[in-house]
């Protein structure tokens, strides 16, 4: 055991060297929540203003509500991309190198996975000190901003074990965009990340509330304009704790029989 966790941390060391050279893209992970909460919270700001909308939000204030559902999309779209090293590995040798070297095979994705969770907590901790500086109240404080963290972190974990389940399977960068683009879109707006459920009609409500997005959201929404409301809170972790099980040990699976 002792061994397999060196390992992993060898591998994600590198992934973590790897997203320190890329500077675009440490960018865009702060351009990108400035944009959804900056732009489109504000825009949207007037709902508030009808009492039925607010009422259906459950606060006063949009970016309030929609805050979670920011960290949640940046962690979405920061795991489903996240098999690509998988592909660019495999694409220029490396990870025939790794292959053949003494390490336990299941720390190859297991390594990749821990980087990808920790850019999503990278990202979603940006999003919060943003919210607060656009004066976003979280009711429960450092602790909840901390579940909330705790909660887009699983979630990352979630979509990256996806994504290089899908990645150790397939060839090549454009199968796997065309099949997490096909996921992306939908996933996040049959959620309650941007908007609330009582406001979708019915076939739409139905689907949200079996959409993983929703799981995720309504437990970081609660904490974040509620409280901690418990009853409201552990049936959507547990949820996320039984997927995040399930979609690590079939990347693991997965990527043992791919390079078989």
């Amino acid at each position: 055991m002792q061994r397999l966790i060196a390992d992993v941390y060898w591998v994600f060391w590198r992934e973590m060297k790897k997203l320190g050279r890329q500077k675009s893209r440490l960018l865009m992970a702060v351009v990108q929540p400035v944009v959804w909460l900056a732009l489109m919270g504000n825009a949207m700001s007037g709902l508030t203003n009808n009492p039925v909308a607010a009422r259906m939000l459950g606060t006063g204030n949009y970016l309030d509500f929609m805050t979670p559902g920011v960290m949640i999309m940046t962690a979405l779209f920061g795991g489903v991309f996240g098999g690509t090293s998988i592909l660019w590995d495999r694409r220029i040798g490396f990870l025939n190198k790794m292959l053949t070297a003494p390490i336990h095979r299941a720390a190859i994705p297991v390594g990749k996975l821990a980087a990808l969770v920790v850019q999503s907590l990278f990202q979603a901790l940006l999003i919060a000190v943003i919210a607060l500086l656009l004066g976003v109240h979280i009711v429960t404080g450092v602790p909840g901003i901390l579940f909330m963290l705790t909660v887009a972190s699983l979630f990352g974990l979630i979509m990256g074990g996806v994504s290089l389940s899908f990645a150790a399977v397939l060839k090549s960068h454009e199968a796997l965009f065309a099949i997490m683009n096909f996921f992306t879109m939908p996933l996040m707006f049959t959620s309650n990340a941007i908007f609330p459920t009582q406001a979708m009609p019915e076939w739409l409500r139905w689907i949200a509330k079996f959409n993983p997005l929703s799981y995720a959201v309504g437990p970081m929404r609660t904490v974040a304009t509620q409280g901690w409301v418990w009853r409201e809170i552990w049936p959507g972790v547990l949820v996320l704790v039984a997927v995040a099980v399930l979609t690590t040990s079939v990347m693991i699976r997965q990527f043992n029989r791919s390079v078989a």
